[in-house]
């Protein structure tokens, strides 16, 4: 899958993730010329229709929001049955990563680290996201410093009242040790 092309468009590289649901690669943008990531939903998921529909709300969700604190999608599709997101590559490693190498952060950069990361969940509740999974690793520092909230695919979009309930009841989504006590 590493040469392969989706949407006659985006050409996948490197596998440079992996998730419960989805491998992000390092690939590129042929008809823009640009590097991107590029999120595919895993095989066993492509056919289950619910997984299908979180998949392709987190792509709506995030590429309603642009903001220098969350990650920017740029299109989502499918193609011969795998279902995409293309996104900005943020060159870099994701916040559990770049503590375990860096130890005890001082003072001043952890408070811009949850700073940076607050703006861009603010971006989101004002247009009505919530991202529901906040944690180190979906929490991307670039090369640069900057800081990037990505991985809405549990967003709760509570401002679409036509949504179909994607959470039942009972049904746990997220990573337990970094739920809100509440």
């Amino acid at each position: 899958m590493q040469t392969e092309v989706l949407g006659e468009r985006y050409q996948l590289l490197d596998p440079i993730g992996r998730g419960g649901m989805a491998t992000i690669y390092r690939g590129r943008d042929l008809r823009m010329d640009r590097p991107v990531a590029i999120k595919v939903l895993r095989e066993v998921y492509s056919t289950d229709p619910k997984f299908v529909t979180r998949f392709q709300r987190e792509a709506k969700a995030a590429s309603a929001l642009q903001h220098p604190n969350i990650v920017q999608v740029y299109d989502y599709g499918q193609s011969d049955g795998n279902y995409y997101i293309v996104m900005e590559l943020v060159e870099g490693t994701d916040l559990r990563r770049y503590l375990r190498s860096r130890g005890i952060l001082d003072v001043e950069r952890a408070v811009i680290i949850a700073h940076d990361v607050a703006l861009g969940l603010g971006a989101a509740h004002r247009r009505g996201i919530v991202h529901r999974d906040v944690k180190p690793q979906n929490i991307l520092v670039g090369r640069d410093g900057s800081i990037k909230l990505t991985d809405f695919g549990i967003a709760s979009v509570y401002k679409d009242i036509n949504a179909e309930r994607l959470t039942t009841t009972g049904m746990t989504l997220g990573t337990v040790q970094y739920y809100a006590p509440e």
